[in-house]
């Protein structure tokens, strides 16, 4: 696709659910890396970043309603040719099948968790890559637990079933890797279903669509609606760059990891992504970024695994669809040229 000088609009979320239980350190950090490399790197304006934290004084929380709401707007700005991103900080959870409901293959399902726990699952970020206009992409990046399928029914280029190139196995090299003392950014179903109780007041015995029904309505989950449609993949631009496997955890880094660049809490996805661009001018295509994730997690001594989740051709295409940067490169050309002489 051809891009030109088209429109570059992010969302940019980040839930650290500070004086809870569930408390993360690195994700309001992880958005504030991600925006300035948006903006330095990838030529985003700054007014075409919106940013959701939990922080203290935030104008606008990263509730479910919020979230799906800034990324709906995200998505109706945009036109063909336009580079659209979503990348979220957080907790992220599996939530087992429904029964009656129209969407459902037996397995359960990816989804995050937002500051008020109104979770957003892959069905509608499927939902959400579905109303995309043709010729403009949506590229994701979830650094969170069980992120691998977040958009449902997108093709899997990297992951379990489908290895980077080189890789060994994801079990093989999980037991080379030595163990960290960093936080999973994990919530399980159970503790999910404990807080919507105590809040919804049912029972906590039933599904979890019951509770996020009776207290979200319309704005819970498309997933949990029974006359919602089953989603159907068409030939898309969705792209998922996800922090570990579906059935992995992905790491939360403490300030003072020695990962952690400046002594600031990161999650692991986060900051090694941040540090294969550091390291590498662009292009760096989308297959590249997630390969070269995967070492550097591998060589820190991580166990989570990035995939990659897009069509064929947008595994090699540019991450965000950066292209080469003709100026430096002229320069450096004229730099080697005046050292020949």
């Amino acid at each position: 696709m051809e891009r030109g000088q088209k429109k570059k609009l992010a969302t940019l979320v980040g839930c650290n659910y500070a004086g809870t239980p569930n408390e993360l350190q690195g994700c309001i950090n992880d958005v504030a890396a991600m925006r300035d490399a948006l903006v330095a790197r990838f030529g985003f304006a700054p007014a075409d970043v919106t940013v959701l934290t939990d922080d203290r004084g935030s104008p606008v929380l990263p509730t479910g309603a919020n979230i799906k709401r800034a990324l709906a707007d995200m998505v109706a700005r945009a036109a063909p040719g336009d580079v659209l991103f979503f990348h979220y900080s957080g907790h992220g959870t599996r939530v087992p099948p429904v029964k009656g409901r129209r969407h459902g293959h037996g397995e359960c399902d990816e989804a995050i968790v937002p500051c008020d726990f109104n979770l957003i699952t892959d069905v509608d970020f499927r939902r959400l890559v579905d109303r995309v206009p043709r010729g403009a992409s949506f590229t994701m990046v979830s650094d969170s637990c069980h992120s691998g399928g977040l958009i449902d029914l997108e093709k899997e280029q990297i992951g379990p079933s489908v290895l980077a190139a080189g890789a060994a196995p994801a079990a093989a090299a999980a037991s080379t890797t030595a163990t960290r003392a960093t936080a999973a950014r994990f919530l399980p179903y159970a503790a999910v279903v404990e807080h919507l109780s105590g809040v919804s007041g049912v029972d906590a015995a039933h599904h979890v669509a019951d509770h996020l029904l009776a207290l979200f309505g319309a704005d819970a989950s498309a997933k949990f609606h029974r006359d919602a449609e089953q989603p159907v993949r068409t030939d898309d631009d969705g792209i998922l760059l996800s922090g570990c496997q579906t059935d992995e955890t992905s790491a939360d880094v403490p300030g003072d990891d020695e990962v952690a660049a400046g002594g600031k809490a990161c999650g692991a996805f986060s900051n090694a992504i941040q540090t294969v661009l550091a390291s590498h001018p662009a292009p760096v295509s989308n297959r590249q970024l997630v390969s070269m994730a995967r070492a550097v997690l591998s060589d820190q001594g991580f166990e989570q695994h990035p995939c990659l989740y897009c069509s064929d051709g947008n595994a090699e295409t540019p991450f965000l669809w950066q292209e080469e940067d003709k100026k430096k490169t002229v320069t450096a050309a004229a730099e080697q040229a005046m050292t020949a002489l």
